[in-house]
């Protein structure tokens, strides 16, 4: 049964809403301001609130900032009970995140109309994130095996080799042997880890508590991050020479640091890893208005329009792009944590010419 916590001063209004929502067959606490609404919701959160604004002790916009601020009650929907000429109340509320506002004197049916259309929003946003949670079951019933079949096959192959013929082979070739099974086993590691980190990430974009927690970091002075990512990576594709680096200092970004660096990292190694060795790849950092863009291209093999599209669908894009000997999970990775922290993503791609990636993040300013 859908709770909802009514908080108003007047004693007879509060009375009469009560009475009408629990006729409805809501169940109804109540509470006389902010602060004794507080204690309640913190004993039992409850799924929906409507409260007055003009309250003793603890008013309704401190309420709602309080609730706003914690994560735990940041998403519970909450209704105003506003005069008709509190236009700046009105405002103020929008700003701190009020869901919706019902103007005194009114009707009946307006309050619950309201009531239930805040209701519906919210048992569609559960719908969508238990969505979400099947097509993640899904995509990685489909893909991970068929992605781990391939270096699995290389630690069997080359283990059962040196079982069988070790002692007949010269230490070069069974050094040789182990260096494959090793790099097999890190490309399984670097696998089952970004699987484990997509998991995540579609686990948090069901939760809108862990979505404010998320949003909520700050990077200090990303490009020294993207920076470091991006010559750590060159490195390690053997083409340092073939970096080319242009970043524009920013105090700071709305995304942390841990998510800052996977979303550069997996995008800088597509870049490499997608194009020929003697190709150089650009990274680019600049701000644009209220954003910091990150800007990586390359001169690979590209990706077609409906490759593009289907990032989002990532069962559909895995198969096309395992044609191409790579997952296309790091694309997805950083589509996802890019869109956690409220950024834009934009792939710009020619097949045969290259492609650029586009990530804009907010800058927070003081």
């Amino acid at each position: 049964m859908t709770r909802i916590l009514v908080v108003e001063d007047a004693h007879t209004l509060r009375k009469d809403i009560m009475e009408m929502l629990q006729f409805e067959g809501f169940e109804v606490d109540s509470a006389e301001n902010g602060q004794e609404a507080l204690d309640i919701i913190r004993r039992s959160p409850p799924d929906l609130i409507i409260s007055d604004i003009m309250m003793p002790v603890m008013d309704g916009m401190r309420l709602l900032e309080v609730l706003r601020g914690d994560i735990g009650t940041a998403t519970i929907p909450l209704i105003f009970l506003t005069a008709r000429s509190d236009r700046l109340d009105m405002r103020q509320g929008m700003e701190l995140g009020a869901d919706d506002f019902v103007t005194k004197p009114f009707h009946v049916g307006e309050l619950l109309a309201t009531v239930k259309a805040q209701i519906k929003k919210r048992a569609v946003r559960d719908q969508e994130a238990e969505k979400r949670m099947e097509d993640l079951r899904g995509n990685i019933i489909i893909a991970l095996p068929h992605e781990l079949r391939t270096p699995l096959n290389a630690v069997m192959g080359f283990s059962e080799l040196l079982i069988t013929d070790a002692s007949e082979m010269p230490p070069e070739r069974v050094r040789e042997m182990a260096r494959h099974i090793y790099n097999a086993g890190q490309r399984i590691f670097s696998l089952m880890d970004s699987y484990l980190l997509y998991a995540h990430l579609e686990l948090t974009l069901t939760d809108p508590r862990r979505v404010v927690e998320a949003r909520a970091d700050l990077t200090m002075h990303p490009e020294s991050i993207i920076a470091h990512s991006a010559h750590a990576t060159a490195g390690r594709h053997r083409r340092a020479d073939r970096l080319n680096l242009e970043l524009a200092p920013v105090d700071r970004v709305r995304i942390g640091e841990i998510y800052l660096k996977k979303l550069v990292d997996e995008l800088i190694d597509n870049a490499f890893k997608f194009s020929p060795s003697d190709a150089p790849v650009q990274v680019e950092g600049m701000v644009e208005s209220s954003m910091y863009t990150i800007r990586i291209t390359d001169r690979g093999g590209g990706l077609t329009p409906e490759q593009i599209a289907n990032i989002g669908a990532y069962m559909q894009f895995a198969r096309r792009i395992q044609e191409q000997q790579g997952t296309g999970l790091g694309l997805v990775i950083a589509e996802r944590i890019c869109g956690l922290h409220e950024g834009v993503f934009h792939i710009d791609s020619t097949p045969g010419s290259g492609t650029t990636v586009t990530v804009s993040l907010l800058i927070q300013w003081d």
